[in-house]
């Protein structure tokens, strides 16, 4: 069986379907015994998601300093 580290090496494989039938076989076996690494899938693909809903372009430079910021943990979101 596969062990947690490999299956988040080999996530983009499986979402891209670059996996023979007994590799995703022993992925499937995996998530189904691993809450974490069924979150971690469920991440990646909600991550897949919204970034193919960005609009094309670059990314304005207040918007990319803010993400920066929230991602370094400098600044919480305002709700």
């Amino acid at each position: 069986m596969l062990t947690c580290q490999e299956v988040t090496e080999l996530v983009t494989d499986y979402l891209e379907g670059r996996m023979s039938f007994l590799d995703r076989l022993s992925f499937h076996l995996h998530l189904g015994m691993c809450d974490r690494c069924r979150a971690y899938l469920r991440q990646m693909k909600v991550t897949i998601m919204t970034l193919g809903r960005l609009p094309d372009g670059p990314t304005p430079p207040a918007v990319r300093d803010e993400l920066l910021e929230r991602y370094r943990g400098k600044r919480r979101p305002q709700t």
